[in-house]
């Protein structure tokens, strides 16, 4: 899993949420959309914005054994912060208009005093992990999160340049286009329960769904416990601190010896 994450930025982890869990989290979300899950004229916008889930599948599905373990293989044990809800999510439906968020780009974690858009930085202040977790079938034509795989490690550089104030996705976006513009696509595609745990510098970007049946999907962040460091002296990096530095040519990019329990997902 940790060699997966580090090439491509993101790993999917089948099954990582219990059925119960994804299917009760399903039939609440339905709930606050209002729509019939039977009847797609009641499902009468593209995209349904379902915000503050906390109630108790959604604080129990991030929070599995199994995820806790990946958590500690990807960011470090003792290194990331508990999730007790999903936060808001971007519930998208058929539908003939064109969502106006389809644009690649990053997860910004921080908005700076006066800001309108929330920005990153090169050691990924305020985010350890970027999530996306299933509630329901997800196909090719159901608008699955598309994902330039690899392109975490073309971010970096882009970053640095901004220094530790970092900068918005609105300022971030020509650039990071650019430099991933040649990495090959993925879809998060998958069933309820399905985990994706993405770098948080992996280019991604909506698009629009030209299926049947909606796409319940939650994504978000996994806040740390402390800041990521780029030059630590005992050389205890983290897989995400490790891809990082290869994104900064600090360190060649062979996976010998890096995660020694790759079996675990």
């Amino acid at each position: 899993m940790v060699s997966r994450f580090l090439r491509e930025g993101f790993v999917k982890l089948a099954g990582a949420v219990a059925p119960r869990v994804a299917a009760d989290c399903a039939r609440l979300l339905w709930r606050e959309t209002g729509c019939d899950p039977d009847d797609p004229a009641t499902w009468t916008q593209p995209v349904h914005w379902v915000a503050g889930m906390a109630q108790g599948p959604f604080a129990a599905a991030p929070n599995s054994p199994f995820l806790h373990h990946a958590y500690d293989l990807l960011v470090g044990a003792g290194r990331w912060e508990p999730r007790y809800s999903l936060g808001t999510f971007p519930l998208r439906f058929p539908h003939q208009e064109e969502p106006n968020d389809a644009g690649w780009h990053i997860e910004g974690s921080y908005l700076p005093e006066g800001e309108s858009w929330y920005f990153t930085n090169v050691r990924s202040r305020d985010r350890a992990l970027l999530m996306l977790f299933l509630f329901s079938e997800v196909g090719e034509e159901d608008a699955p999160t598309r994902i330039r795989v690899g392109s975490h490690l073309d971010v970096p550089k882009v970053l640095a340049k901004y220094g530790e104030n970092g900068a918005s996705g609105l300022d971030l976006a020509p650039d990071l286009v650019a430099a991933s513009s040649h990495r090959p696509l993925a879809l998060a595609t998958g069933s309820p329960g399905d985990v994706f745990l993405c770098h948080p510098f992996l280019v991604h970007a909506a698009q629009p769904h030209h299926g049947t049946r909606p796409r319940f999907m939650a994504q978000p962040p996994l806040m740390p416990a402390a800041p990521y460091e780029l030059e630590r002296a005992d050389g205890a990096y983290s897989p995400v601190e490790i891809a990082i530095r290869w994104g900064l040519d600090q360190d060649p990019p062979a996976l010998d010896g890096v995660g020694a329990d790759d079996n675990a997902g």
